[in-house]
């Protein structure tokens, strides 16, 4: 099976992106009124979310709307208010040390990614991520050396709030440490479960589960899957195997791995998955490196660095399952 992956270096919303928002607005419009249009918020309504929750990020959520056309359910789409569940799932694996690093499996369905690498400076600063919602991030670092992952955090709840690639775009945009990364983290709701990985320049780390129905929480984990403190979505976990996953996890940080070794230790079962059909196989590895704001996206084959630094537009097409 063939994935295609694509960089693009623009600056702020323009030619590049909406060709981005061209190729996949039908897939986005057909998901996003699933359950009728009176399902989801008015314009209204997710404009006054941002501007209370996130009012930094109005401009260029203005001016993201005006490329995409400036329609009302663009606008409502891209303001990812209380949008429909979704459920994925994912390891993370935070390294702390002299050469800092995040990586991360990310595991869903090759039908449903967008495969788009995003070098923006929406608002001054640089920003590295893998895109989601067509300017939301699932991962991602910026200028100042802070990166971050998410995964599903394996919880049914479904609340009032972002949907979480948005808070992600937003305190890259916005943050430059660990600690403001968990104030945002803190006061901006998001509608169901996930659990974020951060660490900054300085090595500064924490991981942070939020939940559309308990208050934030940053705890002292280098390690994260599909479930927070223990498991509540027993189907979920036995699915994709989360309590193995997170098993194989501690057991690559035994002895000090190198960041080197413990990517490999990701191209392994339980770590590396297959159950593409089922939503959740692995599409791609993230290395992060803070120090030199840099991203490796690595596949058992290939391998292709970016950095905030030297980033260039490009496409690579890869042959998923594929191991060494």
């Amino acid at each position: 099976m063939e994935l295609a992956f694509e960089a693009i270096d623009e600056d702020r919303p323009g030619r590049k992106w909406r060709v981005l928002f061209d190729r996949h607005w039908h897939a986005y419009s057909r998901w996003f009124l699933r359950e009728g249009v009176r399902a989801r918020p008015t314009y209204m309504a997710s404009l006054r979310a941002i501007k209370q929750h996130m009012p930094e990020l109005l401009p260029a959520y203005e001016e993201i709307i005006e490329v995409a056309g400036g329609g009302d359910l663009e606008a409502r789409f891209l303001a990812m208010w209380c949008p429909p569940v979704y459920v994925g799932g994912c390891s993370q694996l935070i390294l702390p040390g002299k050469e800092p690093a995040l990586i991360r499996n990310y595991d869903y369905s090759p039908k449903l990614l967008e495969g788009t690498w995003l070098a923006s400076r929406l608002h001054g600063r640089r920003v590295l991520a893998m895109v989601d919602c067509l300017w939301g991030v699932l991962d991602g670092i910026n200028e100042d050396g802070l990166a971050l992952s998410l995964s599903f955090g394996g919880r049914t709840a479904v609340g009032k709030g972002f949907g979480v690639p948005i808070v992600m775009r937003y305190t890259l945009e916005f943050a430059k440490t660990t600690a403001e990364a968990v104030k945002i983290f803190s006061r901006v709701p998001i509608h169901m479960s996930y659990t974020i990985s951060i660490i900054d320049r300085a090595g500064e780390h924490t991981t942070v589960f939020v939940n559309p129905d308990r208050p934030a929480e940053a705890v002292d984990r280098l390690v994260s899957t599909n479930h927070q403190h223990q498991v509540e979505w027993p189907r979920h976990a036995t699915a994709t195997r989360s309590v193995a996953r997170e098993a194989a996890l501690r057991t690559a940080l035994e002895g000090g791995a190198k960041a080197e070794a413990v990517v490999t230790a990701f191209f392994r079962p339980p770590l590396f998955q297959t159950s593409y059909d089922k939503g959740y196989g692995t599409l791609y590895t993230a290395l992060y490196r803070p120090q030199d704001a840099s991203c490796e996206l690595v596949w058992p084959k290939e391998r292709w660095r970016q950095s905030c630094a030297d980033f260039r537009d490009g496409t690579k097409t890869i042959q998923l399952g594929e191991l060494p």
